[in-house]
């Protein structure tokens, strides 16, 4: 579905916004209408534009684009870092304004600290908000447990696999029970096995805590396995061109699902939109 465009010119920055209708209280995150321009000093950038996207409280949206398209734009309107040049970002019904707080956001680096122990990187979170101490450990050691690395609290993160760094990095998200989850390429940098085990952990936890979540990737085949919906994002500028819903049944087999038809036909679907996008990009 190409959107046109509808840019604020330059002169119209910083009028006062027009009314606006408000969001459907069904809806957890929602862009209504949103633009966000950068300037690299001599002229203005549009990032992204004309994005409508309402998501449902406990769905799974992926998001998959060339790079330079703006998904990562996208995440940081949703965790308040970007305020949008025009439009609004609502969450739970009121618009974004500074850091969103319910939201947790794993991006493509790992923060760990290195002088800390992955149970003490893990506590961070609620240290910073003054959770008593034995509470921390508690919850600490449950999300250790949900994320397969119970055991492993006193290893230091240069002790840690690829594979385990990820996990930790989930677990400090999830320690502090936000309500949705932002994912920037989480799995980007694993190879196959790892990656295929960690998405499957991802489900699992999503499957049982209703998160909402917000997932970039570059992988087609991973946005389809993990996604209730897979928005397809075109370029210059940033834009939705297509939202595909995925039907297939959860809980999900990863392996299993890799073969049936019903993947094979939305791949192909989705990688007809994308590849024009990716050459354009290149």
């Amino acid at each position: 579905m190409e959107q046109s465009a509808k840019v604020l010119a330059p002169e119209q920055r910083g009028s006062a916004a027009p009314a606006i209708d408000p969001p459907d209280n069904t809806h957890h995150l929602e862009y209504r209408d949103v633009c966000r321009m950068f300037t690299d000093g001599a002229r203005d950038f549009v990032a992204v534009q004309n994005i409508d996207l309402a998501i449902a409280p406990g769905e799974f949206v992926c998001i998959i684009g060339p790079s330079g398209c703006g998904k990562s734009t996208l995440l940081n309107m949703a965790a308040g870092l970007l305020a949008p040049s025009s439009g609004t970002v609502f969450f739970n019904g009121k618009a974004i304004q500074g850091l969103n707080t319910q939201a947790g956001y794993v991006t493509q680096r790992d923060m760990l600290l290195p002088w800390r122990t992955v149970e003490r990187n893990v506590e961070l979170p609620l240290e910073l908000q003054g959770v008593p101490a034995a509470e921390r450990r508690r919850r600490t050691a449950e999300v250790l447990r949900q994320v397969r690395l119970d055991g492993k609290g006193n290893r230091y993160p240069s002790q840690l696999s690829g594979g385990m760094m990820k996990r930790a990095a989930l677990a400090q998200i999830l320690v502090y029970e936000p309500s949705t989850l932002l994912m920037d390429e989480p799995f980007g940098s694993l190879d196959a096995q790892l990656r295929m085990a960690l998405q499957h952990d991802l489900l699992k936890i999503c499957e049982r805590t209703r998160k909402t979540t917000l997932f970039v990737t570059h992988d087609l085949e991973e946005a389809i396995l993990l996604g209730d919906r897979v928005v397809v994002f075109g370029t210059n500028p940033g834009r939705i061109i297509h939202v595909e819903p995925i039907t297939l049944p959860r809980p999900r087999n990863l392996a299993a699902l890799r073969t049936a038809p019903e993947f094979t036909a939305v791949w192909k679907k989705l990688w007809g939109l994308l590849a024009p996008q990716i050459g354009a990009a290149l």
